[in-house]
């Protein structure tokens, strides 16, 4: 393999990208990345803010990860960041009632699978006796669900849930309170399919399989300043602030992309970039604008993929509140509550020297994501008073909110048969992104498995039997 067939372009330096590109360069490949934004990471990244206090480094959203998670610890390995992103010994989920301030946890202990989860269970104060029962009894159904039934993606989780005799408080203090927080979508929006695929893998799959993985570091660190000297390591070439205008395939074979550069950032002219592979590493609207006719059966049902939003609250006060790196919340507003004072350089600045950084995760929040700070400081400041009796006590140093409007695609039932394979029809073409058939939901595992699968079929040559027509010169 020589010249322009040893080419490969990857748009896109979200995870999935990032990963492509690391895999191709891995195969000899000489790799050219391509990203819009002045900065890698996709929707897991980091910024610096002037808050009330001084600058900080802010997440924009709050992201875990799992044991479970092979692809993306490995892509942390790979990086060099495996450490900057411990996992726990030991799941352990603090939940907190608000209307009663009693604290429960979501535990695992060290036997087999299943009964790694039977004794937190028994001792979760947040069910019932009878709710404890038919909770065991709904995940010994959850083993025998595959994920890959194509009629599981048709089903509601909620219709599951309440045929297995699941009450509402229980979905409410369990299924919701994993469920939100992993699919971005309350169990009346979500497709069984992907319930049973994070409910089997989390809990079911292995003994530390849910055990959590929480950053020491800013998400930039990780995603951003790491994967981008791995990518340099690699020989991988990076175009930062360069957006995708055109995709077209070349006369004699392979691709041509188009590009140009945004303005204020090393300006280049506009050019056209030359691979024998391409791999579309984008959200799925950037995917169906740059798609040659022909490149799947129906590319519009790209555009049927619905896309959900996900709230962050920033919260900083002038002393400790919460003595946990993190909890969730029921009988609340509050969903998941994280401690980001560390991350975020908070203890390093004079004027806050003492206090204390929250960061308020909220999913499936649908028009909330539209309401003003104000009016989330009304709900969310008391709210938090509420649940950290110590809150009431501090002083508020600063509040803001971080919204990011199409944070995942939508779970719904039926979106399953929308997301497509990385194998185009188009020879040379692929695609990755949380949003394609990893069977997983939008999740950073879902980007990176699908970047691994993408750079995968690529070196295979993998193509589907339809092509576009090529296009003259």
């Amino acid at each position: 393999m020589s010249g322009e067939r040893r080419r490969a372009l990857v748009v896109g330096g979200g995870l999935a990208g990032t990963t492509a590109a690391l895999v191709l360069a891995a195969r000899g490949r000489r790799v050219t990345l391509v990203e819009t934004r002045p900065r890698l990471g996709g929707l897991a990244f980091s910024f610096r803010r002037e808050s009330a206090v001084g600058e900080l480094t802010v997440d924009n959203g709050q992201h875990v990860y799992l044991r479970c998670c092979s692809a993306y610890r490995g892509l942390l390995e790979r990086v060099g960041g495996a450490r900057l992103a411990p996992v726990q010994r030991r799941l352990e989920v603090p939940v907190l009632d608000a209307d009663s301030r009693r604290l429960g946890r979501i535990t695992r202990n060290a036997l087999p699978v299943p009964l790694h989860l039977a004794g937190g269970l028994a001792r979760y104060p947040h069910l019932g006796l009878a709710e404890r029962a038919s909770v065991a009894r709904a995940a010994l159904g959850l083993r025998r669900l595959d994920p890959d039934d194509p009629a599981l993606d048709d089903r509601s989780f909620a219709d599951w849930l309440r045929e297995t005799g699941q009450s509402p408080g229980a979905v409410a203090a369990l299924w919701d309170l994993i469920g939100v927080a992993t699919l971005n979508a309350r169990a009346e929006d979500t497709s069984l399919a992907l319930a049973a695929k994070v409910f089997r893998t989390g809990l079911l799959s292995g003994n530390g399989a849910a055990d959590i993985g929480l950053p020491r570091v800013p998400l930039g660190t990780l995603h951003d300043e790491l994967a981008r000297a791995a990518l340099a390591r690699a020989g991988v070439r990076v175009l930062l602030a360069t957006r995708a205008r055109s995709l077209r395939a070349a006369p004699g074979g392979g691709w041509r992309l188009g590009v140009s550069s945004r303005p204020g950032q090393g300006h280049r002219p506009d050019q056209e970039l030359a691979a024998e592979t391409v791999v579309l590493a984008v959200p799925q609207q950037a995917a169906h604008r740059l798609l040659p006719p022909g490149a799947l059966p129906d590319a519009d049902r790209l555009l049927a993929i619905d896309t959900a939003p996900i709230l962050n609250v920033h919260v900083i006060y002038d002393r400790p509140v919460l003595d946990r790196p993190f909890f969730a919340a029921v009988n609340s507003p509050v969903q998941w509550v994280f401690d980001r004072t560390g991350p975020s350089g908070l203890d390093t600045l004079p004027a806050a020297r003492g206090g204390q950084y929250l960061a308020l995760s909220q999913s499936a929040v649908g028009a909330e994501i539209q309401e003003p700070a104000e009016v989330l400081r009304k709900r969310y400041v008391p709210e938090l008073e509420r649940l950290l009796p110590r809150a009431a006590q501090a002083r508020l140093l600063d509040f803001f909110v971080t919204r990011e409007r199409t944070a995942t695609f939508a779970p719904t039932p039926g979106v399953g048969r929308l997301r497509p394979g990385p194998v185009t029809g188009a020879e040379g073409l692929y695609l990755a992104g949380a949003w394609t058939a990893t069977g997983w939901p939008a999740t950073m595992e879902s980007a990176v498995r699908s970047g691994l699968t993408a750079a995968r079929a690529a070196v295979q040559g993998a193509s589907t039997p339809h092509r576009p027509a090529k296009e003259s010169a």
